[in-house]
């Protein structure tokens, strides 16, 4: 039976979350509580890297996490980002987030559709005497810049931000029947703050094939696996494990 789920991610903001629903209809806690949180580098670890902003006319934009620190380390070393910049998204809603921090003009906000690197890179070849700034996390895939490097588009990387593991206190309940985990990252620090962590009946999902991979590579026991042909999504996962075990 099970009882309590931590799902390893912020609170939606949204009332029609799918967590929620699952929490009415089998009458079981969901609690959210990330395994890992993001920190901004410091001005002068960024400096260290000898990049300026202010050398290049874009941005390419993978993620919202690139989008908060890299107006955030512009902030704290008071750097006026130049209005004719122009932005470069993974996707149409990281996209809308820019409006977060600067007037949403179509002119100067570009974005894919599928959230494929492939699929963006057709707009920015057709801007491609632009000089493009990709603010990292300090992990990142190389694929986006060599597929640049490809095209000889001119572009720097800049490490922007850096993922750590959210630790426990030693005051704080670990008594969930069920872990969900949506990086790689995530279970990575699982493994950090219980070095003893014993599995048992405990049951563990994940999202995404890296993650999968991650807790068959730390030994552990993968019960639920999303997407699939069967799932699409995590919580249609969830939703179809519960009913099976919790009737």
């Amino acid at each position: 039976m099970i009882k309590k789920i931590l799902i390893s991610q912020p609170e939606p903001a949204s009332a029609n979350s799918p967590y929620h629903d699952i929490a009415k209809r089998h009458n079981v806690e969901v609690v959210f509580r990330p395994f890992i949180k993001v920190e901004t580098l410091t001005p002068k670890e960024f400096r260290a890297q000898k990049i300026s902003i202010l050398d290049h006319t874009a941005t390419i934009f993978t993620s919202r996490h690139s989008i908060d620190n890299f107006f955030q380390l512009a902030k704290e070393m008071r750097i006026s980002i130049p209005e004719n910049m122009k932005y470069f998204c993974i996707t149409e809603t990281v996209a809308q987030y820019i409006q977060k921090y600067v007037q949403y003009r179509k002119r100067k906000v570009f974005f894919g559709t599928t959230g494929k690197m492939d699929d963006l890179l057709p707009t920015i070849l057709k801007h491609k005497n632009e000089r493009y700034f990709l603010p990292m996390n300090d992990v990142h895939s190389t694929d986006f810049s060599n597929l640049l490097d490809s095209k000889n588009i001119m572009h720097s990387i800049g490490i922007m931000y850096r993922t750590v593991s959210n630790d426990f206190s030693e005051d704080e309940p670990f008594d969930y029947d069920m872990l969900v985990f949506f990086s790689p990252s995530g279970v990575q620090s699982l493994m950090k703050n219980f070095p003893d962590f014993k599995q048992g009946n405990i049951v563990i999902g994940t999202l995404g094939p890296a993650t999968a991979k991650a807790v068959r590579d730390a030994g552990l026991r993968l019960d639920i696996e999303a997407p699939s042909p069967q799932y699409p999504s995590i919580s249609s996962a969830i939703d179809d494990h519960l009913r099976k075990v919790n009737g």
